[in-house]
């Protein structure tokens, strides 16, 4: 009876540090505090592979290190810890995020389609940025808090000529908008192509420091571009965008019948043989 308290015991303990945990990297995602967490740990990992190996030298210097990281970590990343504290606060800790249901991914992915549909048709100039597991919390902090409901009229009013927020992008998870007004990472590359404007080249940045995937609509050309892993895709067309857009909040399609495979292979034939054939331009 003893035996089987303790195992209790000690079941409940494990699943109660395990949670806090994982609601501590969850809190963490978004933030800078991410990246120092993957350093910290890869510390960690090499300290225990020198001393395995007896390296004394290397040893001592990572001991070193790891103590003085102690010491800097709650004065270098203070408006995080002090956001976490504010969420346990509010009993936002505890929550879990709801999981997303088909209908309202479906909904989310008409939405974002008819908005970029109607910027491009009318040559309204665009930024939108998905973020996915790599934070932008960087980029959010110091732009204009929204954290919205997904809606066409929304993102269209944002982008809208003479609106404070046109110039900025806008940054999405799979929720909400978090922000907008954000101000990007410029690509600088030799080679990136002198034509590029400047919001051509800030999606092509913020791809390259992580794995979002961008939207660009040019206010010159009326086209919508993709960039993703700091590669550039030129006149995306809508049917794309949708696929894009249910892989990015449902996951990828399958397609079982024959019939759609075929037609879905010659329709990307038909367009990237179009993006080899266009010349190019001033892009804005």
């Amino acid at each position: 009876m003893k035996f089987d308290i303790f195992l209790l015991r000690s079941i409940i303990d494990i699943a109660i540090v395990s949670f806090v945990i994982y609601r501590i990297l969850i809190l963490l995602v978004g933030t800078r505090a991410v990246q120092l967490v993957k350093g910290v740990m890869m510390l960690i990992i090499l300290y225990f592979i020198a001393s395995f190996l007896r390296m004394r030298l290397l040893t001592w210097f990572l001991n070193r290190s790891l103590f003085a990281l102690g010491f800097a970590i709650p004065i270098v990343f203070q408006p995080e810890l002090r956001k976490m504290l504010e969420e346990l606060g509010k009993g936002k800790f505890y929550l879990l995020k709801p999981k997303m249901s088909e209908d309202e991914a479906t909904m989310r992915v008409q939405q974002i389609a008819g908005a970029l549909s109607y910027l491009k048709a009318h040559k309204i100039g665009a930024l939108l940025v998905f973020q996915q597991g790599v934070g932008l919390g960087e980029y959010s902090q110091t732009a204009i808090h929204l954290n919205a409901r997904i809606t066409q009229e929304l993102l269209i009013s944002i982008f809208w000529k003479n609106n404070p927020l046109h110039d900025g992008a806008v940054i999405l998870d799979k929720y909400n908008i978090i922000a907008g007004g954000c101000i990007l990472p410029v690509a600088d590359a030799p080679d990136i192509s002198r034509w590029y404007g400047t919001r051509h080249r800030a999606a092509l940045g913020i791809s390259q420091v992580s794995d979002a995937i961008v939207f660009i609509v040019s206010e010159e050309r009326g086209e919508v571009s993709l960039a993703v892993k700091g590669r550039l895709s030129k006149n995306i067309k809508d049917f794309q965008v949708e696929g894009i857009l249910t892989h990015y909040f449902v996951g990828e399609p399958v397609i079982t019948d024959w019939k759609s495979r075929l037609r879905e292979f010659l329709k990307l034939f038909w367009v990237r043989n179009n993006n080899q054939q266009d010349s190019g331009g001033l892009v804005k």
